[in-house]
């Protein structure tokens, strides 16, 4: 008896078949629809109103442009098998699955000082201890140890399909028409080199200088927005708040927050503890809203005015700068924040803070994008272009900030 084929309707690719088989109870897996409930761009939404979208709509939309891609790369006469498709397909698919709660906003805060890569490393440990090794060579795909580092490319790389998902899906839900790019031509002009590697075809360089502008406007005009930026500060500085008041036994932690901070976990006992992976799993941007609105009415006045702001979006204010701010600039303002709220000196760091934000477009010393010309001649993308300098993209911008609450500037 056949299978019967699933399908969504996706508003950026439209219609994607839906994995079958262990791909389908993965999905269909509480950990894996926890997706749904967290934001792909965090904070975003408080300046793009339409960017509700979340982990679990791009990543199907990923595993839509790889099924795509392997479909192309096999049709040009370099065999994948059905093993390794399945394989490189489950990897793209829970290539997202540690993320946690408002995405890289908190990150290594909820679960401290632990990456959402190890923990998505752990989840797909454990999915593959159930399925009795049958991600075994997912894993092998993902870590970059198999034979085909095409493979691997199309799920980690310069020009993998998890950034020509969320380049394209950002665009769309923010509105931001700088980010669309053409994945369809982009995935057509995939090749492969004699050894292994992947490479884009001499009549796909421009669609390829069209992806990296995008992804470096994009940044500017979302990913590191000021106003995106100050909202995610001060949700890290809430939850500073709360771990410092934690540490002093004046809050009562909801769970399951109180089990992720009872102790500095490692590495090791996220492997080993399957509990804590589910502890973990628990937590989606829901939990944090309501915990922030519970804080607003907290008796620490810092913590009362931080969340009260955050859920009313009375946001600070956030310059950028071409260096960073004088220190003396920081100093008389945190005199002023300590008279106009009333609060200590100390506890005025909870309100002022300074920085920097980084963008680079491309990175020539990563695995780079190759493009394979007509007489065989592979040439980095930096060096191959034509009607623009890629090398330009590839420098690392710097831009430095200061963040305050407005009504305390003179």
């Amino acid at each position: 008896m056949f299978e019967k084929i699933k399908i969504v309707n996706d508003p950026v690719h439209g219609f994607i078949q839906m994995p079958s088989g262990i791909g389908l109870q993965i999905v269909s897996h509480q950990w894996f629809q926890r997706l749904r409930h967290i934001k792909q761009l965090g904070m975003a939404h408080y300046v793009y109103p339409g960017a509700m979208h979340t982990r679990f709509q791009h990543s199907l939309g990923a595993y839509f442009l790889t099924q795509q891609a392997l479909k192309v790369i096999n049709s040009k006469g370099f065999n994948i098998t059905t093993e390794e498709s399945e394989a490189t397909l489950l990897a793209i698919l829970l290539h997202d699955i540690g993320h946690g709660p408002f995405s890289h906003t908190l990150e290594k805060i909820i679960f401290r000082n632990i990456h959402h890569e190890i923990l998505t490393r752990a989840f797909i440990e454990y999915f593959n201890c159930i399925y009795n090794g049958h991600l075994n060579l997912c894993i092998q795909i993902l870590e970059n140890t198999y034979q085909k580092k095409f493979l691997h490319q199309l799920i980690s790389g310069q020009l993998d399909m998890d950034r020509l998902d969320y380049l394209k899906r950002d665009s769309f839900y923010t509105g931001v028409s700088e980010g669309i790019i053409g994945t369809e031509r982009i995935i057509k002009m995939l090749t492969v080199t004699n050894n292994e590697d992947l490479a884009v075809e001499e009549k796909g360089i421009y669609s390829i200088e069209k992806f990296l502008i995008a992804r470096r406007l994009m940044y500017w005009q979302v990913y590191l927005h000021k106003t995106v930026l100050a909202a995610e500060l001060m949700l890290i500085s809430i939850f500073k708040r709360v771990e410092y008041l934690f540490k002093l036994n004046k809050i009562i932690l909801p769970t399951p927050l109180n089990i992720l901070w009872e102790k500095n976990w490692t590495k090791d006992d996220v492997f080993s503890n399957e509990q804590l992976l589910s502890t973990f799993a628990q937590l989606d941007d829901s939990d944090i809203m309501v915990w922030i609105k519970n804080w607003s009415n907290h008796n620490d006045k810092v913590l009362s005015i931080l969340s009260s702001r955050f859920i009313t979006r009375q946001l600070f204010k956030v310059q950028m700068l071409k260096q960073a701010i004088d220190k003396n600039i920081i100093e008389n303002y945190r005199k002023n924040l300590m008279k106009h709220l009333s609060i200590s000196y100390n506890e005025t760091k909870y309100f002022v803070f300074s920085g920097l934000a980084e963008n680079q477009a491309y990175s020539i010393n990563d695995n780079r994008i190759n493009i394979l010309f007509k007489d065989g001649k592979l040439i980095d993308i930096a060096d191959a272009s034509d009607i623009l300098n890629i090398k330009i993209l590839s420098k690392n911008v710097i831009k430095y900030f200061f963040c305050y609450v407005p009504e305390c500037m003179n």
